[in-house]
């Protein structure tokens, strides 16, 4: 049997030499699918219509390997306790959840790392066997942050199939088994939404007592949407200061200020709490299950600036985002 790893987390196991810049603490995986997912995601290199390579994600590569290969490798890696976390990621085709079994109990047979997996909306039983299996987490992305939005990418817009209704609805029945924050969510910014709609859907989210984790629409060659341009990173900052207020509980979307454009103009913080919580440089690490880190989901390797960055950011690096943020 065989599965895609992220070329980060083939570097980490060994699997191919390569220099890390910066090393994920959990170890990506991708069901292997001989052929294109049946959605047909705008934004996705694996959709149906998509023309990008079969080998990409976003912009990293993901090599298919043996899973026994793999699972050992796994192994050996644990002791080190360099990888912290399994995240197996799916696209959706004929047989794909008894793969998904299939890779879980080798997995776990192997080690004790925590198990996140992350999917479309699927069915309750569905649902209740992963629980009932240990896996650790489940996400279900929700993506785009408004229903015009939704069906203009994902649903209708594009001949697919997803609503953000079954989105949502397939997110609370996984509350029930696997109880809240436990259960993650992810909105894509710069898919046409005002920043008004995303920090509205971040709320949504965090009150089902569903994390939400952020990313920025990436443009890849041969996707439907490879002539849209990626999020200003001043937007994506003021998003995730935001997000990171309303996962802390320390300010809400109803108390926040908006532009008629949707742009934030308050956050319903004081000016001087605000300049402390962006030195932290918390708001800005990439956020999701523990121990995840992604690093260059977004970026190239190099890159001097993150979208979401993969490790504490340096103190001039706050500085720069509080300039950004008009904060100095």
């Amino acid at each position: 049997m065989l599965i895609r790893v992220s070329s980060g987390t083939e570097a980490q196991l060994g699997l191919k030499p390569s220099q890390l810049d910066v090393k994920p603490t959990t170890a990506y995986l991708l069901t292997y699918h001989n052929g294109r997912c049946r959605a047909n995601c705008a934004f996705c290199t694996q959709a149906r219509e998509s023309k990008s390579s079969i080998d990409l994600l976003s912009r990293v590569v993901w090599p298919p390997h043996p899973l026994d290969e793999v699972a050992d490798r796994l192994k050996m890696v644990e002791k080190s306790g360099e990888l912290r976390r399994v995240c197996i990621q799916t696209i959706n085709y004929d047989g794909m959840f008894k793969d998904l079994l299939a890779i879980i109990e080798h997995i776990k047979a192997n080690v004790s790392l925590p198990i996140s997996v992350s999917c479309h909306p699927l069915n309750e039983a569905n649902i209740r066997i992963l629980a009932e299996m240990g896996v650790d987490r489940l996400a279900i992305p929700l993506d785009a942050a408004s229903e015009e939005v939704f069906d203009r990418v994902k649903g209708r817009g594009v001949a697919g199939f997803y609503t953000r209704r079954d989105c949502l609805k397939a997110l609370k029945i996984a509350l029930k088994y696997f109880g809240p924050r436990r259960v993650l969510s992810y909105i894509m910014v710069g898919l046409g939404e005002k920043e008004s709609e995303a920090v509205k859907a971040i709320q949504e989210l965090v009150d089902l007592g569903v994390s939400c984790s952020l990313f920025a629409f990436t443009p890849v060659r041969g996707i439907i949407l490879e002539n849209n341009p990626p999020p200003s990173l001043e937007s994506y900052r003021r998003i995730q200061l935001a997000h990171y207020l309303i996962e802390e509980g320390i300010s809400r979307f109803e108390w926040m200020n908006f532009s008629e454009d949707g742009v934030i103009e308050n956050f319903g913080v004081d000016k001087s709490e605000l300049v402390k919580i962006v030195l932290s440089g918390k708001p800005f690490m990439t956020r999701g299950c523990p121990d995840c880190n992604r690093p260059y989901f977004n970026e190239k390797p190099g890159s001097s600036i993150y979208y979401n960055y993969p490790r504490p950011l340096r103190p001039e690096e706050t500085r720069e985002v509080l300039k950004l943020l008009k904060l100095l």
